[in-house]
């Protein structure tokens, strides 16, 4: 065997080096609790696929020889229960080592909130993009350096910087930023130091759509965003080129953006054409011919016993069969989840009362005397048959006027006004930190309201609380298992006047249908802030806006609004259905 030079033996040591190095690094990866396995990625053809993996977290399956397959190009939502593994699946697709996908990749995951330092909110999104920065600098450098050698080099650098349309950089920047709330150039300066954490969520998603990666990965995206802000982002996805993978729990942003349904369940992934609409139909058409050859099954399977005729061979051909449809899981497992899951939210109807029930009268408001008014002269009123969305930008005051409303603050001028007998339930985002640290949400039930045990479990498992969770000590809740707990309470309570404030933040999908569900059935009053169109149109509500100090009534409806919105920021308003009409053309 020759000996190796000294170069090929220096060459060969920072291979193993290097070898060494990525091999920790999917060890780090790898050692997060989770654990991955599988075969291998390809793209080719215009598409990912990772064709067989698995996925666990904490000695718990997520996925188990599951597929994943993206075309470039399309929207692809993905859906499926809480906790089933699609937040754990979008950072192991950024991250690329453990699905081992293909490095030169370009991937992002917006998911943490931007540095607070001096440095201004549009600095932040214009240099994310390295390559444009890069030129700057270079450029600068050459400037100082002069010299007839660099002359050649700085044309090559305008050249680059037109082609990447370096010069239209700032103005696509503000226009991102304007959309998801900066609506001023001072905002716009403002340095991220100055910016609340939502605040600087907003700017990490402005600067994720300015980089416009090959692959984004949008995980609830409009958690931190007001209408308004929704309202921009989800006609500006629409018109996205290139390939997106959103998990949301807005179901009209997912039929308005969507050209694809990825559906995690029974730890596999399956894909469906059509936004989410398209979906649930098509899900429920599967799980409705599925049932009824499951039970068909069964029924030939009794009549096999019955009859001992060639029993047992039989019965493993049908129940071989089963689990194939099943997608290789036991079809009575199946049946049985989706029977589990139920969620159906009730609020008590109360006793009528004669308007008006309650009503803010000459109002003005600020939270200190001497400083800026937040509402000046409000006149308002809700009665029983009131179904009100109030809208407008965050800032103006929406979570102050419902703090008004339910005399969580006094005005400085004018009353609050309230029936004597009026009862009036108010939830917000810190519904939930209430309750006593070492009870149960069970055993609150039972000693507030003096119910039995087994009506306390079930007015909790119909808002959606998972049964484990009805029996282990409040502190031991995650915040959206209180909220669960604290709406359980707040129907028991019977309230004339519901108040809402943006009650879906901790709810999924079939949550947010039964809670719209609820409020339609509901005959007392109900008054919400939500960034969750569709809630706002199946409860069919008034909108009502603050501006300006006041609140006034919409003339129009959610399609006026979302039309002047887009118009004030100078969008082209796009057709909210155009991904269905995408899908139903291929």
């Amino acid at each position: 065997m020759a000996k190796l030079t000294h170069k090929e033996k220096r060459k060969l040591k920072l291979a193993k080096a290097k070898e060494m190095e990525e091999a920790a690094e999917d060890a780090e990866c790898l050692d997060r609790n989770f654990t991955i396995s599988t075969s291998g990625s390809t793209l080719a053809d215009n598409a990912l696929k990772v064709d067989c993996f698995s996925m666990s977290a904490a000695g718990k399956n997520l996925l188990v020889n599951a597929q994943l397959s993206i075309t470039m190009g399309r929207r692809y939502g993905l859906v499926g229960p809480n906790g089933h593994g699609k937040t754990t699946l979008l950072r192991h697709i950024a991250d690329k080592r453990a699905l081992r996908l293909p490095k030169e990749l370009d991937i992002l995951l917006c998911e943490q909130e931007v540095m607070a330092d001096e440095t201004p909110a549009v600095q932040v999104v214009l240099k994310s993009d390295k390559k444009r920065e890069s030129l700057l600098a270079e450029l600068e450098q050459l400037m100082k350096d002069g010299g007839d050698k660099s002359v050649d080099r700085i044309s090559e650098i305008y050249d680059e910087l037109q082609v990447i349309g370096a010069d239209s950089a700032e103005a696509r920047a503000r226009r991102i930023l304007a959309g998801l709330g900066f609506v001023t150039p001072e905002m716009q300066d403002r340095p991220t130091k100055n910016f609340s954490g939502g605040w600087r969520m907003r700017v990490s998603l402005a600067r994720a759509l300015f980089i416009e990666p090959s692959i984004l990965l949008l995980d609830e995206p409009t958690n931190h965003l007001d209408l308004n802000a929704v309202i921009w982002l989800d006609n500006y996805l629409q018109e996205w080129k290139k390939t997106l993978l959103i998990v949301s729990h807005d179901q009209s942003f997912l039929d308005n953006v969507c050209t694809d349904i990825i559906h995690l369940d029974q730890q596999r992934l399956f894909y469906y054409r059509g936004n989410y609409t398209q979906f649930t139909k098509m899900h429920g058409q599967k799980k409705r011919e599925f049932k009824k050859e499951f039970e068909k099954q069964e029924k030939q399977l009794k009549m096999l016993k019955q009859s001992g005729k060639s029993g047992k061979m039989a019965e493993k051909q049908i129940k071989e069969q089963q689990a194939r449809k099943a997608g290789e899981h036991q079809t009575s497992d199946l049946l049985k989840r989706h029977k589990e899951y139920v969620v159906k939210f009730k609020f008590v109807d109360p006793a009528p009362l004669n308007p008006p029930v309650l009503g803010l009268h000459d109002v003005d408001f600020a939270y200190e005397s001497g400083k800026p008014l937040i509402f000046k002269n409000i006149n308002f009123g809700v009665d029983m048959s009131s179904r009100i969305a109030i809208v407008g930008p965050n800032g103006v005051g929406k979570s102050t006027f419902l703090k008004l409303l339910s005399g969580q603050v006094e005005p400085l001028k004018g009353e609050m006004r309230k029936n004597h007998r009026a009862r009036i339930a108010k939830f917000d985002q810190h519904s939930g930190e209430h309750l006593p640290p070492t009870e149960t949400p069970t055993q609150y039930l039972m000693r507030i309201f003096d119910m039995t045990y087994q009506d306390a479990r079930k007015q909790l498992g119909s808002f959606g609380l998972v049964s484990h969770a009805h029996t282990i000590a409040n502190a031991q809740l995650s915040g959206g298992q209180k909220a669960r707990v604290a709406l359980a309470e707040m129907a028991l309570r019977g309230p004339h006047i519901l108040i809402l404030d943006e009650p879906t933040n901790n709810l999924d999908l079939e949550s947010i249908d039964a809670l719209a569900v609820a409020i339609t059935e509901f005959t007392g009053g109900v008054i919400i802030v939500t960034h969750d169109e569709r809630l706002i149109r199946e409860t069919d509500c008034q909108l009502w806006v603050i501006e300006d100090n006041s609140i006034a009534e919409i003339d129009g409806d959610f399609d006026d609004y979302r039309q002047e919105i887009l118009q004030s920021l100078g969008e082209k308003v796009n057709n909210p259905s155009v991904s269905a009409q995408l899908a139903g053309a291929v």
